[in-house]
């Protein structure tokens, strides 16, 4: 074992993981001294998706900044107890952010007071909360235009952090996945994972930058549930690549010992994620969900919502997966660090 390589490599992965989530942390410093001075955080002064990003930085970074003594006391299963540590310190951060932290909208004839939590559901909504128009001085509540787009959106419903949930899980164990795993190719000059590795490296670093993307455009959705061309392959794109990054984890950890299961096996949870994703997306909008065109192949089939170009979508997944899989597994016990 190269000792001082192992710990350039480690310096490296908290400078990294360091940059990398600069922005978060930034906004969550920004959000935290907000609630410290004034109690609240104004609805201008509100970063988009402080949540989950900022929890998700901060799991990622400690899980990184352990990995010496993780590596060093566990040295069996050293991803698994880093996932398992970061994971609770994601939920421990979340929950403190989502109960803890408050936004505050100030109108000419309103005021509204949210918890962050209720507010990063508006942003996920079809119409942002500025949208709503006007005020009953009677009843002393917020009034707006009713559209038919107001009909799939109904009052604040929890389920939908199942989206936040899934998208930051499987970020924090894909990442600590590929980071401790050439970790332990360093440790033991084993390169027998290194083809699966470096494409779960690739896979969690595309779905990063398209989870980024979506924060800032939302895919360029317009506020209709018939999306344009380009939204809607965005969000293919974004649901296919959660599932094969799902999929090339577990792969990568059953590949070592059987290839057989393992194809199978990641193949079939990426099509089970994509799946559990379209199902938090139907309780969302209240059992519909975005369309991508006209017509028979783009509206949802009767008694199961699903349209055929989602169920295309969501195989899509596990087609994927099991050929990138297959590529990884032929001649992967071969390389070498």
């Amino acid at each position: 074992m190269d000792k001082k390589k192992l710990r350039r490599y480690w310096l490296l992965s908290v400078l990294g993981a360091m940059i990398l989530s600069f922005y978060p942390l930034l906004m969550g410093a920004r959000v935290i001294r907000d609630m410290i001075v004034d109690g609240t955080v104004m609805k201008e002064n509100y970063p988009k998706y402080i949540i989950p990003y900022t929890p998700i930085a901060f799991a990622v970074i400690i899980g990184i900044l352990l990995m010496p003594l993780i590596v060093r006391f566990f040295k069996w299963v050293p991803t698994v107890v880093a996932s398992v540590l970061s994971i609770g310190a994601f939920f421990g951060f979340e929950l403190l952010f989502e109960n803890k932290v408050v936004v505050t909208s100030t109108e000419t004839v309103t005021k509204t007071v949210s918890r962050l939590a209720d507010w990063q559901m508006f942003m996920c909504r079809y119409i942002p909360p500025e949208e709503y128009k006007g005020y009953d001085v009677i009843t002393s509540t917020s009034i707006r235009t009713e559209t038919p787009i107001d009909l799939l959106i109904g009052n604040y419903n929890p389920a939908f952090k199942l989206h936040f949930y899934l998208i930051s899980v499987v970020l924090i164990l894909a990442i600590l996945n590929s980071v401790y795993g050439f970790a332990q190719m360093i440790k033991t000059g084993d390169g027998s994972r290194k083809r699966v590795l470096i494409l779960q490296s690739i896979c969690v670093t595309a779905f990063l930058g398209l989870c980024i993307l979506a924060c800032f455009t939302a895919f360029w959705r317009d506020g209709n549930i018939n999306v344009s061309p380009l939204s809607a392959t965005l969000m293919s794109v974004f649901f296919i690549l959660l599932g094969v990054t799902v999929g090339i984890f577990f792969g990568s950890l059953l590949l070592k010992k059987n290839k057989g299961i393992a194809l199978w096996i990641s193949t079939v949870l990426a099509v089970g994620t994509t799946l559990v994703m379209y199902i938090g997306e139907m309780i969302l909008l209240h059992a519909h969900l975005y369309r991508f065109g006209t017509g028979f192949f783009f509206d949802g089939l009767p008694g199961i919502i699903l349209a055929p170009v989602d169920i295309i979508v969501i195989l899509a997944a596990g087609v994927v997966t099991y050929f990138l899989m297959r590529f990884v597994a032929i001649g992967g016990s071969q390389d070498k660090l």
